[in-house]
Protein backbone atom coordinates (compact mmCIF):
# COMPACT_ATOMS: atom_id res chain seq x y z
CA UNK A 1 0.00 0.00 0.00
CA UNK A 2 1.24 3.48 -0.91
CA UNK A 3 0.55 5.28 2.36
CA UNK A 4 1.34 8.91 3.15
CA UNK A 5 1.82 10.47 6.58
CA UNK A 6 0.52 14.04 6.77
CA UNK A 7 1.79 16.01 9.76
CA UNK A 8 -0.01 19.24 10.66
CA UNK A 9 2.74 21.56 11.88
CA UNK A 10 1.56 25.09 11.02
CA UNK A 11 0.08 26.02 14.40
CA UNK A 12 1.18 29.09 16.34
CA UNK A 13 1.58 27.43 19.75
CA UNK A 14 0.03 30.43 21.51
CA UNK A 15 -0.66 28.65 24.80
CA UNK A 16 2.79 27.03 24.77
CA UNK A 17 4.46 30.36 24.10
CA UNK A 18 6.72 29.22 21.27
CA UNK A 19 7.27 26.83 18.38
CA UNK A 20 6.03 23.51 19.71
CA UNK A 21 6.74 21.85 16.37
CA UNK A 22 10.47 21.79 17.04
CA UNK A 23 10.57 21.66 20.85
CA UNK A 24 13.21 19.13 21.88
CA UNK A 25 11.32 16.51 23.83
CA UNK A 26 13.16 13.27 23.10
CA UNK A 27 16.19 11.89 24.95
CA UNK A 28 18.37 12.77 21.95
CA UNK A 29 16.75 16.10 21.18
CA UNK A 30 13.97 14.73 19.00
CA UNK A 31 10.85 16.78 18.31
CA UNK A 32 7.44 15.14 18.34
CA UNK A 33 7.42 15.15 14.53
CA UNK A 34 10.53 12.95 14.51
CA UNK A 35 8.73 10.27 16.49
CA UNK A 36 5.67 10.63 14.24
CA UNK A 37 7.75 10.12 11.10
CA UNK A 38 9.74 7.18 12.46
CA UNK A 39 6.71 5.40 13.92
CA UNK A 40 4.66 5.90 10.75
CA UNK A 41 7.49 4.57 8.57
CA UNK A 42 7.83 1.53 10.82
CA UNK A 43 4.07 0.99 10.40
CA UNK A 44 4.27 1.13 6.59
CA UNK A 45 4.16 4.78 5.51
CA UNK A 46 6.19 5.37 2.36
CA UNK A 47 6.30 9.18 2.25
CA UNK A 48 5.72 12.19 4.49
CA UNK A 49 4.09 15.57 3.94
CA UNK A 50 4.72 18.31 6.51
CA UNK A 51 2.24 21.20 6.61
CA UNK A 52 4.12 24.20 7.92
CA UNK A 53 4.24 28.00 7.65
CA UNK A 54 6.75 29.71 5.38
CA UNK A 55 8.45 31.35 8.37
CA UNK A 56 9.27 27.87 9.74
CA UNK A 57 10.79 26.52 6.51
CA UNK A 58 14.47 27.10 7.30
CA UNK A 59 14.25 25.91 10.89
CA UNK A 60 12.31 22.77 9.98
CA UNK A 61 14.68 21.97 7.12
CA UNK A 62 17.71 22.45 9.37
CA UNK A 63 16.15 20.15 11.96
CA UNK A 64 15.47 17.43 9.38
CA UNK A 65 18.98 17.78 7.93
CA UNK A 66 20.32 16.93 11.37
CA UNK A 67 17.88 14.04 11.72
CA UNK A 68 17.31 12.37 8.34
CA UNK A 69 14.49 9.81 8.23
CA UNK A 70 15.18 7.99 4.97
CA UNK A 71 11.91 8.71 3.16
CA UNK A 72 10.77 11.54 0.86
CA UNK A 73 9.52 14.51 2.89
CA UNK A 74 7.51 17.22 1.13
CA UNK A 75 6.75 20.64 2.58
CA UNK A 76 3.37 22.30 2.08
CA UNK A 77 2.84 25.87 3.27
CA UNK A 78 -0.59 26.50 4.75
CA UNK A 79 -0.12 30.27 4.79
CA UNK A 80 0.35 30.29 1.01
CA UNK A 81 -3.16 28.99 0.50
CA UNK A 82 -6.22 31.11 0.97
CA UNK A 83 -6.42 34.74 2.12
CA UNK A 84 -3.55 35.91 4.38
CA UNK A 85 -4.25 35.91 8.12
CA UNK A 86 -2.02 35.75 11.19
CA UNK A 87 -3.85 32.72 12.61
CA UNK A 88 -3.95 29.61 10.39
CA UNK A 89 -7.40 28.82 8.99
CA UNK A 90 -7.76 25.49 10.78
CA UNK A 91 -7.04 21.79 10.41
CA UNK A 92 -9.39 21.11 7.48
CA UNK A 93 -7.81 24.03 5.61
CA UNK A 94 -4.41 22.49 6.36
CA UNK A 95 -5.51 19.20 4.79
CA UNK A 96 -6.92 21.04 1.79
CA UNK A 97 -3.43 22.42 1.21
CA UNK A 98 -1.95 18.93 0.65
CA UNK A 99 -4.31 18.03 -2.21
CA UNK A 100 -1.75 18.81 -4.95
CA UNK A 101 0.83 16.41 -3.48
CA UNK A 102 -1.23 13.55 -1.98
CA UNK A 103 -2.85 10.88 -4.11
CA UNK A 104 -4.29 7.97 -2.18
CA UNK A 105 -4.90 7.10 1.47
CA UNK A 106 -3.13 9.12 4.14
CA UNK A 107 -2.67 9.28 7.89
CA UNK A 108 -3.12 12.63 9.64
CA UNK A 109 -1.50 13.63 12.94
CA UNK A 110 -0.58 16.76 14.87
CA UNK A 111 3.08 17.75 15.04
CA UNK A 112 2.89 18.52 18.76
CA UNK A 113 1.51 15.20 20.01
CA UNK A 114 3.12 11.85 20.70
CA UNK A 115 0.74 9.05 19.72
CA UNK A 116 2.84 5.93 20.31
CA UNK A 117 4.17 3.34 17.87
CA UNK A 118 1.32 0.89 18.40
CA UNK A 119 -1.24 3.55 17.41
CA UNK A 120 0.43 3.95 14.02
CA UNK A 121 0.58 0.19 13.52
CA UNK A 122 -3.10 -0.24 14.38
CA UNK A 123 -4.10 2.60 12.05
CA UNK A 124 -1.93 1.41 9.15
CA UNK A 125 -3.27 -2.14 9.47
CA UNK A 126 -6.86 -0.87 9.42
CA UNK A 127 -6.14 1.21 6.30
CA UNK A 128 -5.32 -1.76 4.10
CA UNK A 129 -7.88 -1.73 1.25
CA UNK A 130 -9.59 1.30 2.79
CA UNK A 131 -12.79 2.08 0.82
CA UNK A 132 -13.12 5.58 -0.61
CA UNK A 133 -16.19 6.23 1.54
CA UNK A 134 -14.59 5.23 4.85
CA UNK A 135 -12.42 7.11 7.31
CA UNK A 136 -10.71 5.90 10.47
CA UNK A 137 -10.35 7.69 13.79
CA UNK A 138 -7.85 6.54 16.40
CA UNK A 139 -9.54 6.83 19.79
CA UNK A 140 -7.50 7.22 22.97
CA UNK A 141 -8.69 6.68 26.52
CA UNK A 142 -9.53 10.09 27.97
CA UNK A 143 -7.63 9.45 31.18
CA UNK A 144 -4.46 8.87 29.18
CA UNK A 145 -4.68 12.21 27.35
CA UNK A 146 -4.69 14.82 30.11
CA UNK A 147 -1.81 17.24 30.73
CA UNK A 148 -0.02 17.58 34.04
CA UNK A 149 -1.41 21.08 34.48
CA UNK A 150 -4.15 23.08 32.81
CA UNK A 151 -6.98 21.94 30.58
CA UNK A 152 -7.38 20.74 27.00
CA UNK A 153 -10.04 20.25 24.34
CA UNK A 154 -10.88 16.74 23.17
CA UNK A 155 -13.33 15.24 20.70
CA UNK A 156 -15.43 12.86 22.81
CA UNK A 157 -16.48 9.83 20.75
CA UNK A 158 -19.92 8.25 20.83
CA UNK A 159 -19.73 4.80 19.24
CA UNK A 160 -21.83 1.81 18.21
CA UNK A 161 -19.39 -1.07 18.13
CA UNK A 162 -16.50 0.24 16.04
CA UNK A 163 -18.70 2.75 14.19
CA UNK A 164 -18.42 6.40 15.16
CA UNK A 165 -21.87 7.84 15.85
CA UNK A 166 -20.94 11.34 17.00
CA UNK A 167 -17.85 13.38 17.79
CA UNK A 168 -18.53 16.00 20.46
CA UNK A 169 -15.92 18.74 20.81
CA UNK A 170 -15.50 19.29 24.53
CA UNK A 171 -13.41 22.10 26.01
CA UNK A 172 -11.63 22.71 29.32
CA UNK A 173 -11.12 19.04 30.19
CA UNK A 174 -8.75 18.49 33.10
CA UNK A 175 -7.87 16.02 35.84
CA UNK A 176 -9.60 16.80 39.10
CA UNK A 177 -7.74 16.68 42.44
CA UNK A 178 -9.32 13.33 43.25
CA UNK A 179 -8.38 11.79 39.88
CA UNK A 180 -11.79 12.24 38.27
CA UNK A 181 -12.18 14.11 34.99
CA UNK A 182 -13.61 17.61 35.14
CA UNK A 183 -15.02 19.85 32.44
CA UNK A 184 -14.69 23.61 33.02
CA UNK A 185 -13.74 22.87 36.62
CA UNK A 186 -16.89 20.91 37.34
CA UNK A 187 -17.51 17.14 37.75
CA UNK A 188 -18.37 15.42 34.47
CA UNK A 189 -19.69 12.11 33.22
CA UNK A 190 -16.39 11.41 31.46
CA UNK A 191 -14.28 8.64 32.90
CA UNK A 192 -10.79 7.40 32.24
CA UNK A 193 -11.93 4.92 29.57
CA UNK A 194 -14.06 7.37 27.57
CA UNK A 195 -12.79 7.29 23.96
CA UNK A 196 -11.56 10.64 22.67
CA UNK A 197 -10.07 11.89 19.44
CA UNK A 198 -6.57 13.35 19.29
CA UNK A 199 -6.72 14.36 15.61
CA UNK A 200 -5.22 11.08 14.45
CA UNK A 201 -7.12 9.96 11.35
CA UNK A 202 -6.82 7.64 8.40
CA UNK A 203 -8.48 9.21 5.35
CA UNK A 204 -9.16 8.02 1.80
CA UNK A 205 -7.83 9.94 -1.18
CA UNK A 206 -11.42 10.88 -2.08
CA UNK A 207 -11.59 13.04 1.05
CA UNK A 208 -9.45 15.62 -0.71
CA UNK A 209 -12.02 15.89 -3.51
CA UNK A 210 -14.74 16.89 -1.05
CA UNK A 211 -12.85 19.71 0.65
CA UNK A 212 -12.69 22.55 -1.93
CA UNK A 213 -16.45 23.17 -2.14
CA UNK A 214 -16.81 22.90 1.62
CA UNK A 215 -14.01 25.38 2.14
CA UNK A 216 -15.65 27.88 -0.19
CA UNK A 217 -18.99 27.51 1.58
CA UNK A 218 -17.41 27.77 5.01
CA UNK A 219 -15.34 30.81 4.04
CA UNK A 220 -18.35 32.64 2.65
CA UNK A 221 -20.08 32.22 6.01
CA UNK A 222 -17.15 32.49 8.41
CA UNK A 223 -14.18 34.06 6.64
CA UNK A 224 -14.71 37.49 8.21
CA UNK A 225 -13.66 36.29 11.67
CA UNK A 226 -10.10 36.73 12.91
CA UNK A 227 -10.09 33.46 14.86
CA UNK A 228 -12.66 31.28 13.08
CA UNK A 229 -11.33 27.87 11.99
CA UNK A 230 -12.27 25.39 9.27
CA UNK A 231 -11.85 22.23 11.32
CA UNK A 232 -11.25 18.65 10.22
CA UNK A 233 -13.56 17.02 12.81
CA UNK A 234 -16.38 19.34 11.73
CA UNK A 235 -16.02 18.36 8.07
CA UNK A 236 -15.90 14.69 8.97
CA UNK A 237 -19.06 15.08 11.07
CA UNK A 238 -20.85 16.80 8.19
CA UNK A 239 -19.90 14.05 5.75
CA UNK A 240 -21.09 11.44 8.25
CA UNK A 241 -24.43 13.22 8.65
CA UNK A 242 -24.87 13.30 4.88
CA UNK A 243 -24.14 9.58 4.57
CA UNK A 244 -21.09 10.23 2.39
CA UNK A 245 -18.55 8.95 4.89
CA UNK A 246 -18.54 5.95 7.20
CA UNK A 247 -16.16 6.49 10.12
CA UNK A 248 -14.75 3.56 12.06
CA UNK A 249 -12.91 3.78 15.35
CA UNK A 250 -9.51 2.20 15.92
CA UNK A 251 -8.76 2.00 19.64
CA UNK A 252 -5.40 2.34 21.32
CA UNK A 253 -4.20 2.04 24.90
CA UNK A 254 -1.19 4.27 24.30
CA UNK A 255 -0.50 7.18 26.63
CA UNK A 256 -0.70 10.52 24.84
CA UNK A 257 2.21 12.83 25.52
CA UNK A 258 2.00 16.48 24.57
CA UNK A 259 3.01 20.02 25.44
CA UNK A 260 -0.20 22.01 25.40
CA UNK A 261 1.10 24.28 28.15
CA UNK A 262 4.69 25.30 29.08
CA UNK A 263 4.56 23.27 32.30
CA UNK A 264 4.05 20.12 30.23
CA UNK A 265 7.51 20.19 28.62
CA UNK A 266 9.63 18.69 31.37
CA UNK A 267 7.04 16.02 32.14
CA UNK A 268 6.89 15.12 28.44
CA UNK A 269 10.67 14.71 28.33
CA UNK A 270 10.63 12.42 31.34
CA UNK A 271 7.81 10.28 29.97
CA UNK A 272 9.38 9.98 26.52
CA UNK A 273 12.76 9.01 27.96
CA UNK A 274 11.12 6.09 29.73
CA UNK A 275 8.86 5.10 26.81
CA UNK A 276 11.53 5.18 24.09
CA UNK A 277 13.85 3.05 26.23
CA UNK A 278 11.13 0.40 25.96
Amino acid sequence: MDLTLVVMAAGLGSRFGGTKQLAEVGPDGEAFLDFAIDDAIAAGATRVVLIIRTDLRDDVQAHLDRRPHGVPITFVYQDEMGPPRDKPWGTAHAILAVAPVVDGPFMVVNADDYYGASSYRALADAMVDLPEDRALLVAFEAGRTLPVEGSVSRGVCSTDGDALVELIETHEISAGPDGTIEVAGEPSDLDGDTPVSMNMFGLPGAFLDWLPDRWETWFADNGHGEKTEFLLPTVIAELMAEGALDVRVVTTSEDWIGVTNPADLEAARELLAVKRRG
